[in-house]
């Protein structure tokens, strides 16, 4: 094995080995490629080093398995003790940040907060190191960008603690530098493109433009379960669960490599949205069943019990409530929710349920069917005529009737007034980015600054990140 010439340190060319292998970790065939990584002779070893963290990484972000994660982390130090022993270099310092990065966002995924804070620090400073002496080292621009988007969106509460430890961030600039490095030659530039489109998608609201830009990524790597796996999210996003659906089914037909339980929570929700709830429960039955992970095991069973309610199987729905209360855990946003809803101890308004799944799902025919069947009789709680009023917002908006949206996003938060629901502090988001679309951009930071005006509600973290982004945007 050897170290890279200073001539190939700027940009990072994996050889023709390396870069099958690398296909293949993309493709999340996991174990093959960590066979052929720890036999394989005559190689760049800082490359090898890159391409073994990354195979874990991947691992661990899609089992979420914290038995397995054990083993990796003690490897991952022992990389990084290695690596403290080289001279500092550009690739040194990059291998540094990213092993740092990559191990936070692991244990960060798996709730241990803390550790994968210091974790991330470690990377910022070492990414800091590696720009400041090394400006056109082309990789590191992947790891900063991350770290920049990361923190540029972390929530307000913990902006102060993030400024104690000598962090700051910029979404802005993050999403400038992975931009910079997907359009270069180094063999990172499709990673960089994964993470760009996946922020734009998750943090911008860009679903439809990111849904787009995987699609076209998969017209030339047409075997990639992971870029599959992260269309298909995108799909559900943007209001296209029927799209996600085929695309799960061509995931399905592609079974080799690590297993990827969670793409039955994706379908499950999907077969929610359609209105198909006992296909649903099963799917969520088989997610929960086979998920090592703590995550969304929550919502699964909320879910599983709002579709035996909307099949008017009481007892069943009940059973599953309950199981939900004391099931998994409270770090995700789906699961911080559902916890939300348990705790009132009661089930919403079937109809309006029915309203919201059709629209999230994208069967807007349906959706409309829906509103018509609904009248003041139906809505007997404040906050059933709360949400009525933005589910007819939100369908409004995703069918292009801005006029209407507009009216109804504002109705929704004078109707939600100071209770702690996320009906008004979304539509302020939304009616901001309405505001921007059209051009009027003190109307857009008068509603994004509303939107981070909400204090304690469901979603909180998400929709203040999107909107400080936004205000971001705008030149705050």
């Amino acid at each position: 094995m050897f170290f890279g010439s200073a001539a190939a340190d700027n940009l990072w060319k994996f050889d023709p080995a390396l870069e099958a292998i690398y296909k293949q970790i993309l493709s999340l065939q996991i174990e093959e490629a960590r066979q052929q990584l720890n036999t394989i002779k005559d190689v760049n070893e800082l490359h090898r080093l890159y391409l073994l963290n990354l195979s874990e990484t991947a691992d661990i972000l899609i089992t979420e398995d914290e038995k397995r994660f054990e083993s990796i982390n003690d490897e991952m130090r022992a990389r990084l003790e290695k690596l403290s022993q080289m001279p500092d270099n550009a690739e040194t310092l990059f291998l540094r940040a990213e092993i740092n990065l990559q191990r936070g966002f692991s244990l960060l995924n798996l709730g241990q907060e803390l550790n994968a804070v210091l974790a991330i620090r470690q990377a910022y400073q070492n990414a800091q190191a590696c720009l400041r002496k090394y400006p056109q080292f082309i990789p590191i621009k992947k790891t900063n960008g991350v770290i920049q988007v990361m923190l540029g969106s972390v929530p307000e509460k913990y902006q102060w603690f993030m400024s104690l430890l000598g962090m700051k961030g910029s979404v802005r600039v993050g999403q400038k530098q992975l931009d910079e490095l997907r359009i270069s030659g180094s063999s990172l530039n499709l990673e960089a493109t994964l993470l760009f489109y996946t922020i734009k998608g998750f943090l911008n609201q860009q679903f439809g433009e990111a849904a787009k830009g995987f699609q076209e990524i998969m017209q030339k790597e047409p075997d990639s379960r992971l870029l599959m796996f992260l269309c298909a999210n995108m799909l559900m996003k943007n209001s296209q669960s029927e799209e996600a659906l085929l695309l799960m089914q061509q995931l399905d037909r592609h079974p080799q490599g690590l297993p990827m339980i969670y793409v039955e929570y994706l379908r499950g929700e999907a077969l929610m949205h359609r209105g198909e709830y006992a296909q649903a429960i099963t799917v969520y039955q088989k997610f929960v069943r086979g998920y090592k992970s703590r995550s969304n095991r929550k919502d699964a069973y909320y879910k599983i019990s709002l579709c035996y309610y909307l099949l008017g199987d009481m007892a069943s729905a009940k059973k599953n409530f309950e199981t939900a209360k004391t099931t998994g855990r409270t770090t995700s946003d789906p699961d911080k929710y559902a916890e939300a809803m348990l705790a009132d101890n009661g089930f919403p308004n079937a109809k309006i349920l029915k309203l919201r799944f059709y629209t999230d799902g994208g069967y807007y025919k349906e959706a409309r069917e829906v509103v018509k069947t609904i009248s003041k009789v139906d809505l007997t709680k404040p906050k059933d005529e709360a949400e009525f009023v933005y589910r007819r917002g939100r369908l409004a908006h995703k069918t292009h009737d801005i006029p209407e949206a507009k009216g109804l996003y504002a109705q929704a938060i004078e109707k939600t007034g100071d209770n702690p629901w996320y009906f008004a502090p979304n539509s302020a988001l939304q009616l901001g980015y309405i505001c921007q679309a059209q051009g009027d951009l003190p109307g857009a930071r008068k509603y994004f600054e509303k939107a981070l005006s909400y204090r304690r509600y469901e979603y909180k973290n998400g929709i203040d990140s999107k909107a400080r982004y936004a205000l971001e945007q705008l030149g705050k």
